[in-house]
């Protein structure tokens, strides 16, 4: 009689502990079905080519960019092939709060003072709330301290030198190496030549890049523009690079057709033809500072 009650003692302590088994592993699933895995870095920096990714600084830290562009480099020997010529921008962006930043920055083309605003609305996630993108939008604006021609036209105002951007900007991680970001892209200008283009313009980007090694990437950008007059004598913007991460900074080597470095310049004004070889060589480099105490 002891032995069977043993037996049966036994047996029931299996059981139990079989069935707390089963039901530790089932809510270890369901805690790991529940859970969410943003994904981060789709863009090592926050400018891809000539434009901004998806990206935002992080709250509190600041970020230093010197943008340099050189001359077309079918310029010959005479123009030391592009390096005679230097068009720079220096910028600041500062991340005000969390997938919130704002930049400002100052233009040697044109004279142009800017300032962007981005917020990103959503992340790319997997896990129990799944989205496969990340969107950020884009809003700036841009003054023009030079007028539009040599002679200023009859008429001309501040308030006509100013020209505004809004994007969003969609981007999606595929893996470690691989990530693409198209850019929907609507530039207004308060003021220009109603014969060779509009006071909207629209555009459509696209870009991507892909990582070779642990600290040096590819990266291409191509904006299109869809309501152009025939008379327009701009270029769509073509750009390529090669991207080195050494610490905080952020350093790349660029090809574009391109002098501009706002929106409205090099999406609408781009005067060169990659084709024809008016190709500028140029950089960003980027520095990141850590002003406030990370949580």
């Amino acid at each position: 009689m002891k032995k069977f009650v043993f037996v049966i003692l036994v047996t029931t302590f299996f059981h139990s502990t079989l069935f707390a088994q089963e039901e530790l592993l089932k809510e270890l699933e369901a805690s790991q079905v529940q859970d969410t895995d943003y994904t981060f870095q789709t863009f090592k920096g926050t400018r891809l080519v000539n434009g901004h990714t998806i990206e935002t600084k992080a709250k509190g830290t600041l970020e230093f960019i010197f943008a340099h562009r050189f001359g077309a480099v079918n310029g010959g020997f005479y123009e030391m092939f592009g390096l005679d010529d230097a068009y720079v921008r220096l910028g600041l962006d500062y991340g005000l709060a969390k997938n919130m930043s704002v930049s400002v920055g100052r233009n040697s083309v044109d004279k142009t003072l800017d300032g962007y605003l981005k917020y990103k609305l959503a992340g790319q996630r997997k896990g129990l709330t799944h989205f496969p993108v990340t969107i950020t939008a884009l809003a700036g604006v841009a003054y023009q301290l030079l007028p539009r021609s040599d002679a200023v036209p009859e008429g001309f105002k501040n308030i006509d030198r100013l020209a505004y951007v809004g994007q969003l900007l969609i981007a999606r991680k595929f893996n470690s190496n691989f990530s693409l970001q198209v850019m929907p892209s609507i530039i207004h200008k308060n003021a220009v030549d109603q014969t060779r283009e509009a006071n909207d313009q629209f555009a459509m980007g696209i870009g991507g890049r892909y990582k070779i090694t642990k600290s040096v990437a590819l990266s291409g950008e191509y904006y299109f523009r869809s309501n152009v007059p025939d008379a327009n004598q701009s270029h769509n913007t073509l750009g390529f690079g090669v991207d080195i991460e050494t610490g905080g900074h952020v350093f790349q080597l660029l090809l574009t057709n391109t002098i501009g470095l706002t929106e409205r310049a090099f999406i609408t004004e781009t005067e060169g033809d990659f084709g024809d070889g008016d190709i500028h060589f140029g950089f960003n480099v980027t520095r990141s500072f850590q002003l406030k105490r990370k949580n």
